[in-house]
């Protein structure tokens, strides 16, 4: 199992950047697969939303449409950590970003193929 702890989140005007942070301890990181998702609020049991997804070497990497060109997700596995970041921010990206492990080295782009999840960092986008 792999434990997650996502940070920089916040609340920034539309147009803003962020970068979110995954930190990851327990089994091997490099190994693993990884994807940022989010969730509104008032949607709870929608399946969560995918948003970026990388491979095991950060050779792959994959974009929902609404975020392309405007996300960028990379890994550093020396410091067992995951980033996105986030430019040109719109208010429909509000949302709880969630950084979740897939004990795979290739990526995906479903919610349900992850095995082990961080506990999500607000973002609120403002107009």
């Amino acid at each position: 199992q792999v434990q997650l702890v996502e940070s920089g989140g916040g609340l920034v005007q539309a147009g803003g950047s962020l970068r979110l942070s995954c930190a990851a301890s327990g089994r091997t990181f490099s190994r693993y697969a990884k994807g940022w998702f989010r969730q509104t609020p008032g949607d709870p049991g929608k399946e969560r939303e995918f948003v970026a997804a990388i491979s095991w070497n950060g050779g792959s990497t994959y974009y929902a449409d609404s975020v392309k060109g405007r996300f960028t997700i990379s890994r550093d596995n020396a410091k067992n950590t995951v980033y996105l970041q986030m430019n040109s921010l719109k208010p429909e990206d509000t949302a709880v970003y969630y950084c979740a492990a897939r004990d795979s080295i290739v990526a995906r782009t479903v919610s349900r193929e992850y095995d082990d999840w961080g506990q999500g960092t607000q973002v609120t986008v403002s107009s």
